[in-house]
């Protein structure tokens, strides 16, 4: 078997070039390959196609990316949580996307599993099947490109709209553990489009947090196998960021409701 391991990020990111599609793995910033994309970031790359839940926050994950004006174009679900996200749109400088998120999951394990395309319930009746949905403004905030009508068909009684799978040309994903031979797992939410993507990648490039030897890894718990990686670089764990802060309220008052009310005893 190929030891597929690389010393570093930056040697598994080198031969990205500009203009290259890329399925990035995570959700929210759950599970994101952050040092896969900061060495991406450094490398230089640019004209980016990104495949992807959402496209980070403003200084995290694709975030740094998309600051730098690298991303051309972005195929995602979620994308309220980065203003800059929102302003190159509005602004004509960034062509989005927006795909239904099962949708999108399903594109992704549809391309790793060699499924050309696919029928679906989700977006019938809307402009994702009927088109006209905006993707890309001008200058003067028109619309300069909007998606097209796809193919509707019936099964059933019920109707369903044909969705094309996505086979970009890199994934970059982060799992738990993985081994010499590209065998990944991954751990809790991080399962969220991190296996999906580094099944459709066709070349995906895996940041482990514990890598082990062949053989390590029980078979029945493996999540990705080998086949699906062509390199695997360890980064140990990485920084644990929160995308939304919440918090309670200041000095509660023990017997009382949140709203100051005095609670039943």
């Amino acid at each position: 078997m190929i030891d597929k391991t690389v010393a570093t990020a930056e040697e598994a990111v080198a031969d990205i070039p500009s203009g290259a599609s890329l399925a990035v793995g995570g959700f929210g910033l759950c599970g994101i390959p952050e040092v896969l994309i900061s060495a991406l970031h450094a490398q230089g790359a640019d004209e980016l196609e990104t495949v992807s839940n959402n496209c980070g926050v403003d200084d995290w994950g694709l975030g740094l990316l998309l600051a730098d004006h690298r991303i051309r174009r972005t195929v995602s679900s979620y994308v309220g949580e980065n203003k800059e996200f929102a302003r190159q749109f509005l602004a004509g400088e960034l062509e989005v996307v927006l795909t239904p998120q099962g949708t999108l999951a399903e594109k992704l394990r549809a391309g790793g599993a060699g499924i050309p395309a696919f029928y679906t319930a989700s977006g019938v009746g809307t402009q994702v099947s009927e088109g006209g949905l905006p993707q890309k403004y001008d200058a003067e905030g028109t619309v300069a490109k909007a998606s097209e009508p796809k193919e509707v068909r019936s099964f059933g009684g019920r109707d369903f709209v044909l969705e094309e799978s996505l086979t970009p040309d890199y994934a970059l994903v982060h799992a738990w553990k993985g081994d010499r031979h590209g065998n990944l797992v991954f751990h809790a939410s991080a399962m969220n489009f991190n296996p999906l993507c580094a099944m459709a990648g066709g070349i995906t490039i895996a940041e482990v947090e514990e890598l082990v030897e062949p053989g390590e890894l029980d078979p029945g718990e493996v999540h990705v196998p080998g086949i699906f990686v062509q390199r695997v670089v360890h980064t140990g764990p990485g920084e644990k960021r929160i995308e939304k802060r919440t918090v309670a309220a200041q000095n509660p008052v023990r017997g009382t409701s949140s709203t100051g009310a005095k609670e039943a005893m």
